[in-house]
Formats: C-alpha cells, structure tokens, sequence
C-alpha cells in the first residue's frame, strides 16, 4: 500500500528506522482512524518489521561460540552488511556442527545439518511419512 510506504519513509533518519518515528506515526494513525486505518497498519507493521529482519542477524551453532569467534563472524557481518547489524548467537544441537547465520532472507548455511541434507537430496534418499524409502527386491 502506498500510503504505509510513504508513512515508512517519515520514519527513516539516515537511511535508519528510528523507533521514536515509528511510534509517532502509529499513533497519529490510530488517533485519526481513517477509513482503512487498520488495514494500514497492518501494512506498515509489515515494512518496520521487514526492516528490522534485514538490520539483524542471528546466528545459530552447535555449541558455545568463542568471543574471539564471536568477534570476528560480528566484523564479516557489519562488513558485508554495514554498521549498526544487531546480532543475536543462539545455539541449536540440531546443527549437529557448523553455523547458520540468517540475516533478513540470506541464510548462509555452513551446519553439520545441511552438509547431510545436500547429500541426501543428491544420493536420492527421501523420507517420507517418516518411514525409510523401499529398495527395490527387498
């Protein structure tokens, strides 16, 4: 909608959304409340949080990370993605080892996981319903 993208726009200070805008904005929307103000909303939330995906990255690993480590993966991201990046480390066992780092739609997958994932999509191996697939003559 529009409206909600120019409304986004009031809200940005420096190519940064600034909280304090957004809830100016959201407030003066709910005060007035147009014809379609909440549908407007909906959109507009859609955006602030669209924008806040892409300024933050997690990062997910197996075990513990190192603050060295978790120096060095920060200095790669605010290099690849510019300054200000919250980044948010969080583990899960699932990974098996490795890293997955999600920043807004970009998922780097380096995981124990999803070297094994590949290898079953290219060797054929699909499970489904949970049950292990038929060799032929068994």
């Amino acid at each position: 909608m529009r409206e909600a993208r120019e409304l986004f726009r009031l809200c940005l200070v420096n190519g940064r959304l600034d909280e304090g805008r957004v809830l100016k904005v959201v407030q003066s929307v709910i005060e007035f409340r147009r014809r379609g103000y909440l549908m407007l909303l909906g959109y507009f939330r859609r955006l602030v949080k669209l924008d806040c995906e892409q300024h933050t990255a997690r990062v997910e690993s197996a075990e513990p990370v190192s603050d060295d480590l978790r120096t060095h993966v920060q200095a790669n991201l605010n290099r690849a993605y510019g300054p200000g990046l919250a980044t948010q480390f969080v583990l899960n066992p699932d990974l098996i080892g490795g890293m997955r780092v999600q920043v807004g739609s970009d998922v780097y997958d380096g995981s124990v996981q999803a070297g094994i994932a590949e290898l079953k999509k290219r060797f054929g191996i699909v499970y489904s319903n949970g049950k292990r697939p038929h060799s032929i003559g068994a």
